[in-house]
């Protein structure tokens, strides 16, 4: 199988730094993290991406106030190919989630993998630094997903820094500085992680779930390949 990785535009620090960033760098491909954005803040960003030289956004990172509107026109004008989205257990669905489902694939991070939920999906979105950090951290969460990845597969991917995920709650309101934030890459050996695990671990899209600037996450792409 053919796998993307692609540089992403995150929300948790200066998106429209990166948007404009995409732009300078005449990058037509991206991945896209709603998680951070208002329903406002997402009209400000779908008008700043209109003018942009952005041609194709295959997986985005939705969640519960993402409206069937804004699905579509991912779809319509983006060829947007695959949603991810947190268990019900941590947040709810989008309002328009069946219509939805068979693009939309369920990410680990704080509960594990639930089977039944999977059959309702496409199936499953690995973070592999959640999983890295489950191993490191949370062995039993770890050896749960990683039986439940070894029997439905893997479609797609969250690839970030190796850091301790331990430290959070489940509202994720411990507060970081911008340069020691947990999605943040401060050196690129934080992938070195990503080697042990097997190709089958890794889909056809894989998204960079870093606050780094565009620039350091191309570098982070160009040390990925060469290490796999």
């Amino acid at each position: 199988m053919e796998m993307e990785i692609l540089p992403s535009i995150t929300t948790i620090f200066d998106w429209r730094g990166k948007v404009k960033e995409v732009q300078e760098l005449g990058l037509k491909e991206v991945s896209f993290f709603l998680t951070c954005l208002n329903p406002k803040e997402r009209q400000e960003f779908y008008l700043l991406l209109k003018n942009s030289k952005i041609e194709r956004i295959p997986f985005v990172h939705i969640k519960s106030d993402v409206s069937k509107d804004e699905l579509d026109y991912l779809i319509k004008n983006y060829q947007t190919e695959a949603f991810n989205t947190h268990t019900k257990r941590e947040y709810p669905y989008h309002p328009n989630y069946k219509e939805y489902s068979k693009m939309t694939y369920i990410e680990n991070t704080y509960e594990p993998f639930d089977e039944k939920e999977l059959k309702e999906f496409a199936g499953i979105c690995l973070d592999l630094s959640h999983l890295e950090n489950s191993r490191l951290f949370r062995p039993s969460l770890y050896k749960h997903n990683v039986k439940v990845v070894e029997k439905y597969g893997c479609g797609c991917n969250h690839i970030g820094p190796t850091k301790n995920f331990s430290i959070f709650d489940k509202t994720g309101t411990v507060k970081y500085p911008r340069e020691k934030h947990p999605h943040t890459l401060e050196k690129l050996s934080e992938l070195d992680y990503l080697k042990q695990y097997p190709a089958r671990y890794f889909g056809k899209f894989i998204a960079l779930e870093m606050e780094n600037s565009i620039k350091e996450q191309l570098r982070a792409i160009d040390y990925i390949v060469n290490m796999l």
